[in-house]
């Protein structure tokens, strides 16, 4: 469940309740009404192509070697297919074509559910968002090996299109947050 406490309505403490067949927080005022849902954050990802290798970002705070798929918020306003087009751009300074949607993904560690698209990066120089990213890779398509969490399923189905296959046990397994 969420980590709110108080209504942001009325400002009365959350209590767990039945709502829509699930435990639920409500306000405990039964004047105010109010249900926090809980609902899932979408999150577009991008399998980000070029030259044939597969261009995967590090986040801040990502531990050395890590990285993972470029990711955003999609926006109040766009579609999916233009928020991870805008995202590719943001991060990498360069445009994007959209390909195929990849597949939608569950992340319940973080209550996001991920659209995955496989986008053929602009040719010119990567400049990252710094602000963002602290690094950015480029890696041989046998050699993008899939995580065993939120994006690396997509990037399993999306290699195994092209004739890589892993097995559960090549997974790389890492799980801290990570999408």
């Amino acid at each position: 469940m969420s980590n709110f406490r108080f209504c942001p309505v009325c400002a009365a403490p959350l209590v767990p309740a039945m709502h829509g067949d699930r435990q639920r927080l409500a306000c405990s005022d039964h004047r105010c009404q109010f249900v926090h849902w809980n609902n899932p954050t979408p999150v577009v990802a991008a399998i980000v192509e070029r030259n044939g290798c597969i261009v995967q970002v590090r986040s801040h705070g990502w531990p050395p070697g890590w990285f993972g798929l470029v990711t955003g918020f999609l926006e109040a306003g766009e579609s999916a297919e233009q928020g991870v087009l805008r995202e590719v751009k943001e991060e990498t300074g360069l445009p994007g074509t959209l390909g195929d949607l990849i597949g939608v993904y569950p992340f319940y560690r973080m209550n996001q559910i991920l659209i995955v698209y496989h986008v053929a990066l602009a040719d010119g120089d990567i400049v990252i968002d710094a602000e963002e990213l602290e690094d950015y890779r480029e890696v041989a398509l046998a050699d993008g090996k899939p995580w065993a969490s939120g994006t690396g399923y997509a990037l399993r189905v999306w290699v195994a299109t092209r004739g890589i296959h892993f097995s559960d046990d090549q997974l790389l397994l890492r799980d801290r947050g990570r999408s």
